[in-house]
């Protein structure tokens, strides 16, 4: 794919993305590790609300 920019913007763009602290390599992203978390997270905060429900006295 031919880049849309001009020869020496994308040698800037090259230089910025060639720093180290942009050469990080990242795990892909996994939709199925996020659901759990938002689950747990829900599930969780639910059983809490529960457990401080039962020590109130009407």
């Amino acid at each position: 794919m031919p880049s849309r920019l001009y020869p020496e913007d994308q040698e800037r763009v090259d230089a910025y993305l060639n720093q180290p602290a942009n050469r990080v390599e990242r795990r892909p992203f996994n939709v199925w590790l996020l659901l759990g978390v938002i689950f747990g997270s829900v599930v969780g905060m639910g059983l809490l609300a529960r457990l401080l429900a039962s020590f109130v006295v009407i």
